[in-house]
């Protein structure tokens, strides 16, 4: 229902008209906003799924063969073998924007590109139990990575989503059916004055053709 403060006046009726279609033109592109980052999120959601099912795979398999490896060698053998890494893995985090959220981008640099320098120990005393061990976790880390870059714009996505559906339900329940009673008010109180104005300038012309008559019966 339109507020009772509010002035039905001409000016007032241009101004809130104004409003409404800025209203639907906004309802429009946080729709299409809203849409396209379900699309994109979907997408991604998809992608986290498949990625997350290959990773614990691949920690599952890691774990296995570091299982089998500590039961061929010594405790102290293990430990020392994988006391000093010889590899190592600069991890930088850029943005996207994806649809006016920032989403993270990761990007890995190795300190050497020889593959076989994520052994860090010499082959003599350790089993080839421990070397795939080593290998299957290596091989894990990009996926790793990438999981933990799509989880996280799932959840900014997710939040941006929200936020979105939050502003298109105000603007479709609240704001515009507002401003629409808001018009349809002004409307129908600009008709009743016009009226008002009518009545009244037909009322005065009655009393002066009447006072007319009067005046020429007397003379």
């Amino acid at each position: 229902m339109a507020s009772t403060q509010i002035t039905p006046t001409r000016m007032e009726l241009t101004k809130t008209k104004k409003k409404l279609v800025t209203a639907r033109r906004g309802h429009k592109l946080l729709k299409d906003k809203r849409d396209e980052l379900m699309r994109q999120f979907l997408d991604l959601a998809r992608e986290n799924m498949a990625l997350r099912q290959k990773v614990e795979a691949g920690i599952l398999a890691a774990n296995k063969n570091f299982v089998i490896a500590r039961a061929g060698m010594d405790e102290a053998t293990l430990h020392t073998a994988l006391m000093a890494p010889k590899q190592q893995v600069s991890l930088e985090v850029g943005k996207k924007n994806v649809m006016s959220v920032n989403i993270p981008v990761f990007d890995t640099k190795t300190r050497t590109a020889d593959a076989n320098d994520i052994y860090s120990y010499g082959f003599a005393f350790t089993s080839s139990d421990l070397d795939g061990a080593v290998k299957s976790l290596a091989d894990i880390l990009p996926d790793m990575l990438r999981l933990a870059e799509v989880e996280k714009a799932c959840q900014l996505m997710a939040a941006e989503i929200e936020k979105t559906r939050r502003r298109v339900n105000a603007l479709e329940h609240v704001i515009i059916p507002q401003a629409q009673e808001t018009i349809k008010y002004i409307t129908m109180k600009l008709d009743e004055n016009e009226r008002s104005s009518q009545i009244r300038l037909m009322k005065v012309k009655d009393m002066m053709l009447e006072d007319a008559h009067h005046y020429s019966e007397r003379a």
